[in-house]
């Protein structure tokens, strides 16, 4: 009978113990699962957190990333290939953007946002855009943008090429349409990528821990272009006002003088 009962409690400790590597494991994915959800996240907010910032609440912050890269932005250095903002700074630059064969122009202020300028002057140079997509559309009657600058269908960047500081944010939060805007990851003011946004209607975007997003220059012409483009839609099965274009958008050129 005694040996009865030792079984048993061995049998009792055994139980608890599994009990307890169970709970954790569990944990320890749902920890993962929630990083996940705060560190793919990248560029402008999601329709959610548009309308959190929108009622006044506070957004989740960042959480520390596991990619080596992606610490060093959050500490404020840029990538060894950014180039310098002195190159632009002072100089207008003056181009066309080709989506889906609709010429677009387009004008940057490199005295307002010299880091900026420079690099997607930089970019533009090497013929970076050609072919590359503009993979989210909002439709919001606030929030209303064109996404462009991915290699693929969504919008995630390269995490070795990020840039800062923010500069030329606007101070009511408002961008008007025709605003050419830097998209970045969020919460990080040095996470500033290959990608940008076209606002085709006045939009209201709150700020983040960061700040802002910044403005780089405007549209000159061929506003029509985006407008037709957000005017078809957003692919069946996205958000009602956050997601694809129903028809796949193309940068065929990007150039800049």
């Amino acid at each position: 009978m005694e040996a009865k009962r030792e079984l048993r409690r061995t049998q009792g400790k055994r139980r608890r113990r599994d009990n307890v590597i169970a709970v954790g494991v569990g944990a320890a994915a749902l920890i993962a699962a929630v990083v996940l959800q705060l560190t793919v996240f990248n560029s402008n907010p999601s329709e959610s957190q548009f309308a959190a910032a929108q009622a006044g609440l506070s957004s989740p912050s960042a959480a520390p990333s596991a990619n080596p890269s992606a610490s060093t932005a959050a500490t404020g250095s840029n990538s060894a290939d950014i180039p310098k903002a002195d190159t632009a700074a002072g100089k207008t630059f003056t181009g066309q953007l080709s989506l889906n064969g609709g010429a677009v122009g387009v004008e940057l202020d490199g005295t307002t946002a010299p880091q900026a300028a420079a690099v997607f002057k930089s970019l533009t140079d090497a013929s970076y855009y050609s072919g590359l997509k503009c993979p989210r559309l909002t439709t919001a009657d606030n929030f209303a943008v064109l996404q462009c600058g991915a290699k693929g269908t969504d919008t995630s960047d390269d995490p070795n090429f990020h840039w800062g500081p923010l500069e030329n944010t606007p101070a009511n939060n408002t961008y008007p349409a025709g605003t050419i805007a830097v998209a970045r990851t969020g919460n990080n003011a040095y996470g500033n990528g290959h990608q940008f946004f076209i606002v085709y209607k006045d939009t209201v975007i709150p700020p983040d821990s960061a700040g802002g997003y910044t403005v780089v220059g405007k549209v000159t012409s061929g506003m029509d272009v985006v407008t037709k483009i957000a005017q078809a839609g957003i692919n069946p099965g996205s958000s009602t006002t956050d997601g694809a274009p129903v028809a796949p958008v193309t940068i065929d050129s990007f150039s800049l003088k």
